[in-house]
């Protein structure tokens, strides 16, 4: 069976569903290689000439989102031009052109002797704790961490009742205002 399209069987398996979705797509032109494409739920900016998409399908993929797909219609780009060459047929075939050979029997291997006299050790591991793991975290806006012990004696903080070395027995007249820390 001959592949008549420029992309292997397994890329062009992928890409006809795109097409499908990218023919309600609304496009709209906001400079000569950049369009605004609306129409699914997520809304994509497409850049033809740097071959990218806000929705970052098509960045990461290197095959035409849905929103690219549209904006290469309404461009009258060819599709198929902005499809990164590693899916296309001829390097599929220059991929296996050479002959493979088989690796053969460990014991036929020639290793190098800086490779076999050379010492890997596994990566040291921390042993755990049972339980949740403590997390740290940055209080939100608005939010007092844990407040400092008060003393009921003397009314400052940093200490309480029985641990205070303050002179003073009565705690009237000493009312603390209450201080988050």
């Amino acid at each position: 069976m001959a592949i008549t399209a420029p992309l292997t069987l397994s890329q062009e398996s992928e890409f006809r569903p795109r097409f499908a979705q990218s023919n309600g797509q609304h496009t709209l032109q906001l400079n000569p290689v950049t369009y605004n494409v609306k129409g699914s739920e997520i809304e994509g900016v497409v850049d033809i000439f740097n071959k990218t998409c806000t929705c970052e399908e098509f960045d990461i993929d290197k095959l035409p989102c849905v929103h690219a797909i549209a904006a290469a219609h309404h461009a009258q780009v060819s599709v198929y031009s902005l499809v990164s060459p590693y899916y296309t047929k001829e390097y599929y075939v220059l991929a296996y052109s050479e002959t493979i050979y088989p690796v053969g029997l460990q014991s036929q291997w020639d290793v190098p002797n800086e490779v076999t006299t050379r010492v890997v050790f596994p990566r040291e591991v921390k042993e755990r704790k049972r339980g949740r793991p403590k997390t740290s975290r940055f209080p939100s806006v608005g939010e007092f961490r844990k407040r400092k012990n008060r003393c009921g004696k003397c009314g400052t903080y940093g200490h309480y009742k029985k641990k205070c070395n303050s002179q003073t027995g009565s705690t009237e007249g000493n009312q603390p205002t209450d201080m988050p820390v």
